[in-house]
C-alpha cells in the first residue's frame, strides 16, 4: 500500500469541514458575550488592564474590543468588526458585534443537519436585501437645520453612554464642533455639476456636498481638574505650548500669523562635516555665516509684519532674539496636526521656504492670541476666529480616567451628527426597528420555496438579539416582554414600538423620543450579516506555526 503524502508541515494545526466551522461560531459567541452586558442605558461598565499596567473603564464596544488580546483568527476578524464600525459610522459597535454573534449561532442548527453553507449564505444575503427594503419603509426624514431636533437625537445616542447624565452639555459641544469643522466640498468643473444635477436623487444616499472630518479638524483637549460644565468648544484652537522668550508678548489682539514646518536655525551638515581651519579670524568668520544667514532668514520674516511666527521644528536662540527684538511672539516645535488646524482657523498658508513667503500666506483671520495657565499647564489659544474651519473642545472632569471615557462618548455624538448631517433619515430606536424587520423577514420567508427558507427565517430570530439584551440588561424577564412586543408589531400601526431600556417596558417611539440615524443602523446589519456570511464560508483553518525548536537553531 502506498504511503500517505504529506504536504502540509507535520507541526502545523489543521481544523476542517464542520470542526473548522463549529469553533468559528464558538469564537464568535465568546467575543460576543463580552460585550453584550454593555448595550443600551442601563449597561455596564468593564475595566479592562493594558499590558502597560493602566486600566480602561468604558462601555464602549470598540474601546473594549481594542484592548483584548486574542488568538483565534475568527474572533480576531470579529474584533476587526467593531473597528470597522468606528471608522464608517462611528456608533453601533457594540450591537455589530451582537448581532454578528447571533447571526452565527442560529446558523449552527443548520450546520449540523448537513445543510451546505451555500444555501445558508444565499439566505442571509437575501434577507439583507429585504432588510435594507424594510428599513427604507419605516425611515422618517429629519430636517437638517432645524438644532432641537438634531440634539434630540444625539441625545438619545449618547443615553447609553456613562456621560448621559451630563446629556445637553455634550449633545452641544458635539453639535458646535461639527458645525464648525463642516465645510462645502468644491464639486470642481461645471460639467461634473451638471452631471451631479441631472443624476437621479436616491434619498437614502450620503450628501456629499460637504466635506466634515472631526477626527483631522476637531481636537479633543483632556485637562484633568475643574467641573465638567466648565467644559466648552473654542472657536479656534488650543496648543499646549509657551512662548519662547519670557520678553515675548502673551496677549495679541487680531494676531498676524506665519505657519511654518522649517527649522528656524542655521541648517547642520547631513551627517558629518570638516572644516579645516588655519587662522584665528576664520573661524569668526565662519560664526559671522551662520549669524548673517540667520539676520537674512529674520529680516525675511519680519517683514511681513507678523505677530505670531510657528514652527514645527526648533528655533535657535539667536533667532528667538532677533524675533524678539521686533515684537514676534515664537512657537516652536507644533505638532504638524495642530498646525495644519492653526493654518485653517487663522486662513494661514504652512510655508516651506521664507523666501517664497508672500502676503496672501499670512493669516489673519484669528481674533485673539493669549497665553494662560489651566491647572499646572500653560496653553497658547488662538481664539474669536472669523471662519473657523477647525477647532478645540476643552473637556474639564475630575480625573483622567473619567475624561478619557468622556472623549470616547463625545467622539460618538460628533459622528452621529456627522451621519444625520450627511443623511438626514432616522429610524425609531430601542429595538423596534430590529423587531419591525424581524417581523416582515417572518412574513416574508412563507413565500420562499425549498430549503433556503429556514436560514432566511433565522435572520428574522437573529435580530430579535437586540430588543432581547436591552432588556436582559434592565433585569426584566425577555420571554414576556418579546412576545408582547411581537403582538404589538404585528399590528399595522406598530411599527414604532421598541423597549424602554430604563425600565424594560414597551413604549412608542414615537412619543418616548430616541431615534438612531438611519446609516447606523444599516451598517449594523450590514457588517453582521456580511461578516457571518464570510465566516461561514470558511470549512479549513490551517494554523501554519513552524516548531519552535526548529527556529532556534
Amino acid at each position: 500500500m502506498q504511503a500517505p503524502v504529506l504536504v502540509l508541515n507535520t507541526n502545523a494545526e489543521r481544523d476542517q469541514g464542520s470542526r473548522a466551522q463549529l469553533g468559528n461560531i464558538a469564537a464568535a459567541k465568546a467575543v460576543a458575550d463580552i460585550v453584550r452586558t454593555t448595550l443600551g442605558p442601563r449597561s455596564m461598565l468593564k475595566m479592562i488592564l493594558d499590558p502597560m499596567g493602566g486600566i480602561v473603564m468604558t462601555n464602549d464596544g470598540n474601546a473594549i474590543l481594542r484592548e483584548i488580546d486574542v488568538n483565534h483568527p475568527a474572533a480576531k476578524s470579529m474584533i476587526e468588526l467593531s473597528r470597522t464600525q468606528d471608522e464608517e459610522v462611528g456608533d453601533g459597535t457594540t450591537s455589530v458585534i451582537i448581532l454578528a454573534g447571533e447571526m452565527l449561532q442560529v446558523a449552527e442548527p443548520f450546520l449540523e443537519k448537513k445543510i451546505h453553507p451555500r444555501i445558508i449564505v444565499s439566505a442571509y444575503n437575501r434577507a439583507l436585501i429585504d432588510a435594507e427594503e424594510c428599513m427604507k419603509s419605516i425611515a422618517i426624514s429629519l430636517d437638517v437645520n432645524d438644532k432641537a431636533s438634531i440634539i434630540n437625537i444625539i441625545r438619545s445616542t449618547i443615553g447609553t453612554k456613562f456621560i448621559s447624565r451630563y446629556g445637553d452639555l455634550i449633545c452641544n459641544l458635539a453639535y458646535d464642533a461639527v458645525m464648525i469643522v463642516r465645510e462645502a466640498e468644491d464639486l470642481g468643473n461645471d460639467e461634473q455639476k451638471a452631471a451631479t444635477a441631472k443624476a437621479p436623487k436616491d434619498e437614502f444616499e450620503q450628501n456629499r456636498h460637504f466635506a466634515i472630518d472631526t477626527k483631522r479638524y476637531a481636537r479633543v483637549e483632556r485637562i484633568p481638574g475643574g467641573q465638567l460644565d466648565d467644559s466648552y468648544v473654542l472657536d479656534g484652537i488650543i496648543v499646549n505650548k509657551d512662548v519662547l522668550h519670557p520678553k515675548m508678548r502673551r496677549f495679541i489682539k487680531n494676531p498676524r500669523i506665519i505657519c511654518l514646518d522649517i527649522p528656524m536655525e542655521y541648517n547642520k551638515g547631513e551627517s558629518q562635516t570638516n572644516i579645516e581651519i588655519t587662522k584665528e579670524e576664520d573661524f569668526e568668520k565662519y560664526l559671522q555665516l551662520e549669524e548673517d544667514y540667520i539676520r537674512r532668514f529674520c529680516e525675511k520674516l519680519i517683514s511681513l509684519k507678523p505677530d505670531v511666527v510657528v514652527t514645527e521644528k526648533g528655533c535657535s536662540d539667536l533667532s528667538q532674539h532677533f524675533l524678539m527684538k521686533a515684537g514676534v511672539t515664537v512657537l516652536r516645535r507644533m505638532r504638524k496636526t495642530d498646525n495644519v488646524r492653526l493654518a485653517k482657523c487663522s486662513g494661514a498658508t504652512i510655508g516651506h521656504r521664507v523666501d517664497l513667503l508672500t502676503e496672501k500666506d499670512v493669516g489673519t483671520g484669528c481674533g485673539e492670541y493669549c497665553v494662560k495657565q489651566i491647572a499646572s499647564e500653560t496653553f497658547s489659544f488662538f481664539q474669536k476666529c472669523k471662519d473657523p474651519k477647525a477647532c478645540s473642545i476643552v473637556l474639564r472632569g475630575g480625573s483622567k480616567d473619567v475624561l478619557q471615557e468622556m472623549d470616547r462618548n463625545l467622539q460618538d455624538a460628533m459622528c452621529v451628527t456627522r451621519n444625520i448631517l450627511m443623511n438626514p433619515k432616522i429610524l425609531p430606536g430601542g429595538g423596534a426597528t430590529e423587531m419591525a424587520v424581524s417581523v416582515k423577514l417572518h412574513e416574508l420567508a412563507n413565500k420562499i420555496d425549498g430549503v433556503q427558507a429556514y436560514p432566511y427565517r433565522a435572520v428574522a430570530d437573529a435580530l430579535e438579539i437586540i430588543p432581547r439584551t436591552l432588556i436582559q440588561n434592565c433585569g426584566q424577564q425577555p420571554i414576556k416582554v418579546l412576545t408582547e412586543l411581537r403582538a404589538k408589531h404585528s399590528q399595522p400601526d406598530g411599527k414604532h414600538f421598541g423597549v424602554d431600556g430604563k425600565a424594560g417596558v414597551i413604549v412608542d417611539m414615537n412619543t418616548y423620543g430616541v431615534w438612531e440615524p438611519f446609516i447606523v443602523k444599516l451598517q449594523t446589519i450590514k457588517t453582521a450579516i456580511e461578516s457571518a456570511s464570510m465566516l461561514l464560508r470558511i470549512d479549513d483553518v490551517v494554523s501554519g506555526l513552524r516548531n519552535k525548536e526548529n527556529d532556534d537553531e
